[in-house]
């Protein structure tokens, strides 16, 4: 297993950084894109998080988009060429072009007990560098419910380099905490730095 370095393999980000998210209903992708811009807020940065609208039931393929900038941001459509495409349901990727516009040198995040390579193979995936971490199994460890959202989290801040870990274990006990018991903010945590440690890379 290689574990994905934050010096080594962390992608060289332009001021503005484009992420598209891509799940099922339920699985919080939604959630994920907000949480990681209202961390670029407490970076002071611009951000722009929102849904692309379309089935919204329980295991319908859905689409959410992040934009992080230094600068104030003036675009407001979706993001049609992601630096960073993060995948929180493996099925997507023979059902959902999920790289579509995307440049040869994206980062793909898979939410996959696989390491890369086998994924790679297994979907004939060409080009961009992939990433895999054992989204799911994390949550269900940590937290006890199958939402890989967080995990994931963890694992794009590792792979992408935007911000420190601590800044975001800080937003979530600040936020969490607001609306969850001590318990369920530590698990959550405990999952975001799973994640970040056991993200796989090429």
């Amino acid at each position: 297993m290689k574990t994905a370095s934050p010096s080594k393999d962390a992608t060289q980000l332009p001021a503005l950084t484009e992420i598209r998210w891509h799940g099922r209903g339920g699985q919080g992708a939604v959630t994920a894109a907000k949480m990681v811009a209202e961390v670029a807020l407490g970076q002071h940065k611009h951000f722009q998080a929102f849904p692309e609208y379309g089935p919204e039931r329980s295991g319908a393929p859905i689409v959410a988009f992040t934009r992080i900038s230094d600068d104030p941001i003036q675009i407001f459509s979706g993001v049609e060429h992601p630096q960073i495409v993060a995948v929180l349901d493996p099925t997507l990727l023979g059902i959902v072009d999920v790289t579509k516009g995307a440049p040869d040198d994206a980062v793909v995040l898979v939410n996959s007990d696989l390491p890369p390579a086998k994924l790679r193979a297994k979907a004939k995936m060409k080009g961009r560098r992939l990433y895999t971490v054992a989204a799911t199994r994390i949550a269900v460890e940590t937290i006890g419910r199958s939402i890989p959202n967080t995990p994931m989290v963890g694992a794009l801040v590792r792979v992408s380099g935007l911000f420190p870990l601590e800044s975001v274990v800080e937003f979530l006990r600040a936020e969490f905490g607001k609306k969850f018991p001590p318990k369920v903010v530590e698990g959550n945590v405990a999952a975001l730095t799973r994640a970040y440690q056991e993200v796989q890379g090429e």
